[in-house]
């Protein structure tokens, strides 16, 4: 007897259910109150729950609960107490869940966003600044740099040509910087051995900025008769690091940058700094963030525009991210501050939206996730920077980069190296038909 009066119960409320939630689902909608705030814990029962019953979302959870506890046979007398620990159970469940306030008119309503593209496909039409946290800069400049960082560790010689032309179809894509080479020596790195002729390639192009890398005077001296407009120096917060990587000392490197930092104000030629291993070292293991800005400062004070922090082997996380940048913040203005991850252990993309969060607005990136260091073994390739337009993309953030132009340049590059392209983003919109994408 008792099992049939339980079968009966779940019965109602089984018809009931299909009853209640087999409307469309703007039936379901419930405009809030002009003192509400929705989702919030005061009107936790009556704000819209989203849920998934049967396919569709529902919300209006207490009528849903008081309804529940008739069919129950509980008294009325009882169904506040009823809906309010329904509530409680509630709770956790919708804390979970990422809802999406939107603005329609004068009528505020909350849903789930149910579509899989990084970008609003206009139904309904999201206003993408409500998905930006406060904290998240409105844009983001991407610093492209995979024609340097990217193939320097290449071991088969890539052709100036095939070089030229990646150049070009990353400027075409809307990418504001693409970093063009290096002046280093031959014997050090001999796939940058080229750098001049690189240069002269892409002479001609106006609008972007192309910073090429120079690790003294010297090779100042011959970026500038190439016709260099920018150039970069690159020192390490790791001592072991600098010694294989520059075969001098940390303050021995910094000495050189003055020289090159001097004669570069001299010229009016702006100076990027970049520091390696800003959280971990191959050789020293965990990097104090006390050392980081040690460097940091002294790179600000010879003159340097910008500062970009690398984490050359990719063994950062958000946990060890955000301490070192909050230290580098102390001393260096969060405008002239760059990350630089690569994707080791998957944690490049989570690195970036925590650095985001705390003002950064500079990203270096490399095409098709290229790179890698000749001095760090095992470090894996940059962050792709088709990974990170995408993530941007979502987030509402503009880069005002066209990510299917980015995608066929790394196409062409990963064909010529003979390799598959090392960006998830890339690989997953290859493999969907195009009438079907919403990029």
């Amino acid at each position: 007897m008792l099992a049939a009066k339980a079968i009966d119960k779940v019965s109602k409320w089984r018809s009931f259910a299909s009853h209640k939630f087999s409307a469309p689902l703007e039936a379901y909608k419930r405009p809030l109150g002009a003192n509400e705030d929705c989702c919030s814990g005061r009107n936790a029962v009556g704000c819209c729950f989203s849920d998934t019953l049967n396919g569709v979302y529902t919300m209006d959870t207490d009528n849903i609960e008081r309804q529940k506890g008739r069919n129950y046979g509980f008294p009325e007398k009882h169904m506040e107490d009823f809906t309010r620990k329904a509530a409680q159970r509630n709770r956790p469940k919708m804390d979970r869940l990422s809802n999406i306030c939107l603005n329609q008119g004068h009528q505020r309503v909350c849903m789930m966003p149910r579509n899989f593209s990084s970008q609003s496909n206009g139904t309904p039409s999201i206003d993408l600044k409500s998905k930006i946290p406060a904290s998240f800069p409105s844009f983001v400049k991407i610093v492209e740099v995979g024609p340097r960082d990217g193939l320097q560790n290449e071991k088969e010689i890539v052709p100036t040509a095939v070089k030229v032309e990646l150049i070009k179809m990353l400027v075409s894509s809307g990418l504001p910087v693409v970093e063009a080479t290096s002046f280093v020596s031959p014997k050090w790195v001999p796939q940058l051995a080229d750098a001049k002729d690189v240069l002269e390639g892409i002479r001609t192009i106006e609008g972007p900025k192309f910073p090429v890398l120079t690790p003294n005077l010297k090779g100042f001296e011959a970026a500038l008769a190439a016709g260099a407009k920018e150039v970069a120096i690159f020192a390490a917060a790791s001592e072991s690091f600098s010694r294989s990587n520059l075969n001098c000392s940390i303050e021995d490197s910094l000495s050189r940058y003055r020289d090159v930092a001097s004669a570069a104000k001299s010229r009016s030629i702006p100076v990027r700094g970049y520091i390696s291993c800003v959280v971990g070292c191959p050789v020293e293991g965990a990097v104090p963030p006390s050392k980081v800005v040690d460097v940091a400062k002294e790179l600000i004070d010879m003159g340097c525009n910008e500062i970009s922090l690398g984490d050359t082997i990719g063994v950062g996380t958000p946990g060890t991210v955000i301490p070192m940048l909050k230290a580098v913040m102390e001393v260096v203005p969060v405008e002239k501050l760059a990350v630089h991850f690569h994707d080791t252990y998957g944690q490049a993309l989570s690195n970036i939206l925590v650095s985001l969060q705390m003002g950064i607005g500079i990203v270096d990136s490399a095409v098709s996730g290229l790179g890698g260091c000749p001095y760090a073994k095992g470090a894996s390739g940059n962050v792709a920077t088709e990974d990170v337009i995408y993530m941007l993309d979502g987030l509402g953030v503009k880069t005002n980069v066209d990510l299917r132009k980015v995608m066929l340049a790394g196409n062409f590059i990963c064909k010529h190296l003979g390799r598959s392209p090392g960006s998830k983003v890339a690989v997953a919109l290859s493999k969907i038909p195009a009438n079907a994408s919403k990029l």
